[in-house]
């Protein structure tokens, strides 16, 4: 008699959750912190403005019909000819541009008619100018003759902050101020922490002459005056985006080093990286597979606080005129034109509230990211 054969058993796939018990604890406990967590989406949605400037504040339409054809002026430059002109770029400001284009289709501006550097050449008298909205009747009329008489004028056209020391929009310069800073702070911490990551693992994780030897340098590197070096070559070299990031970033990786390196060297003799080496592993895969996401957890903690460092250094730079080129969308710069023009409190209370809510948010921030990584927090 034939006993039947026996059954496998289907095997069923095993869900595995999209979060690790680690990360959610992680999770609860940075929306646990209520003023960083709505820091970190204030600050987000502010960035993701500012990232979107053009489309906020510009002295060129969104986009705009002309003749049948639909163009894009925000992003591409068309020569005055295409309108009739015969200049090599297009001043949409300009009464017979606004005219010969309404006339044969229409044109969508942003919500701010001015760029970073747009002059506002209606204002009759010198700059800097008051906010519209402080100026009396007749002065409003003097400084914006189309925008008050014409009903269907825009608000785009009215300096909503003022104008500075250039007649420039505040507004807009302050727009654009605060996505350099945040693009700038932001590139200097992720070099900054490769580099601060790469040199903490290389330390700790191999010990013996290579911490001692690379520790000394970090130690002579560290005590330099950074300030004074600092000064001395933004002096020397031209200005620039990517001078100056070259440049704050030979001292700014240092502060990375030491809570890598101690956590590299507390790690490396645990029995699984013995274990690891044993079955033939190699050093870059146990460092970066093994050790280094333990070393990300201080790490990521301390992010929040380089960054706004990153961004308090640049505005100090700008303040002093060696940051930035000339004209370029500038907190520092901003600053420095309020202490220059003491009759003009806009331009610094412009700056001044802009930085202290960005440094405001981004320290919060930083709290909330250390509870969410603080073990000993067991919100929600």
């Amino acid at each position: 008699m034939q006993t039947p054969a026996a059954t496998v058993p289907e095997t069923v796939p095993v869900k595995r959750p999209l979060m690790s018990p680690t990360n959610r604890r992680r999770l609860a406990n940075f929306r646990a912190n209520k003023r960083g967590f709505w820091s970190f989406w204030i600050f987000m949605v502010l960035f993701v403005l500012a990232l979107s400037a053009e489309f906020i504040a510009n002295d060129r339409p969104i986009i705009a019909s002309y003749k049948g054809e639909i163009l894009y002026p925000v992003m591409i430059d068309y020569p005055e000819e295409k309108f009739g002109g015969f200049l090599a770029t297009t001043d949409y400001r300009s009464d017979f541009i606004q005219q010969e284009i309404e006339a044969n289709g229409w044109m969508i501006w942003p919500p701010i008619r001015y760029s970073y550097q747009t002059v506002n050449s209606q204002i009759p008298h010198s700059a800097p100018t008051k906010p519209f909205w402080l100026m009396s009747a007749d002065e409003r009329c003097k400084a914006y003759p189309q925008g008050t008489q014409d009903p269907n004028c825009s608000l785009g056209n009215l300096n909503w902050l003022g104008t500075d020391d250039q007649a420039r929009d505040v507004t807009a310069r302050m727009i654009y101020g605060f996505r350099l800073s945040v693009l700038f702070g932001l590139a200097l911490t992720i070099c900054s922490a490769v580099i601060g990551v790469t040199s903490g693992a290389i330390q700790g994780y191999f010990g013996g002459w290579v911490d001692l030897l690379m520790q000394r340098f970090i130690e002579i590197w560290s005590s330099m005056p950074v300030l004074y070096i600092l000064l001395i070559i933004a002096a020397i070299l031209p200005p620039g985006f990517f001078v100056l990031l070259g440049i704050m970033l030979l001292f700014s990786w240092v502060g990375f080093v030491g809570v890598v390196r101690a956590e590299f060297l507390r790690a490396r003799n645990f029995e699984y990286v013995r274990a690891a080496r044993a079955l033939g592993v190699g050093n870059a895969t146990i460092m970066y597979r093994h050790l280094l996401p333990n070393a990300m957890v201080a790490t990521l903690t301390f992010l929040p606080f380089i960054l706004s460092g990153s961004i308090a250094t640049l505005t100090s730079l700008d303040f002093l005129g060696l940051g930035m080129p000339a004209g370029s969308p500038s907190l520092g710069e901003m600053i420095a034109q309020g202490k220059n023009n003491l009759q003009a409190p806009w331009l610094g209370l412009t700056a001044f509230f802009t930085m202290s809510i960005m440094m405001s948010l981004l320290i919060f921030i930083g709290e909330a990211v250390r509870d969410a990584f603080d073990p000993r927090k067991t919100f929600g």
